[in-house]
């Protein structure tokens, strides 16, 4: 019992740490938040939908980063297929698409 307790509060205290939070800030000053949200669709995905989407990829960050980086179009379906390109460096995006594919 005892180790479950400590593996619950290990746990609580990662998800709820400043670093948890660090790459949703990265989103929130580099604009990505002005068109997608963590689990709710806005003019793209929500950020849990492309977690999902390539939960089973094993190059998902180095894609996701490389679309980041460099936009995307027709991946997606709704009013907003195209995503441009992004005013990021390429640390930025690796740690954006990891951050993304942490939300489950």
């Amino acid at each position: 019992m005892m180790k479950a307790v400590m593996s619950a509060l290990a746990l609580s205290a990662a998800l709820f740490s400043p670093l948890a939070h660090a790459d949703q800030a990265l989103a929130n000053a580099k604009a990505c938040m002005a068109c997608h949200e963590v689990a709710a669709k806005k003019l793209g995905p929500a950020y849990k939908e492309v977690a999902a989407k390539y939960a089973k990829d094993k190059n998902a960050v180095a894609y996701l980063a490389e679309k980041i980086q460099k936009g995307s179009s027709g991946v997606w379906k709704g009013p907003m297929a195209a995503m441009p390109a992004n005013a990021v460096t390429a640390d930025e995006a690796k740690k954006l698409a990891t951050w993304v594919m942490s939300l489950k």
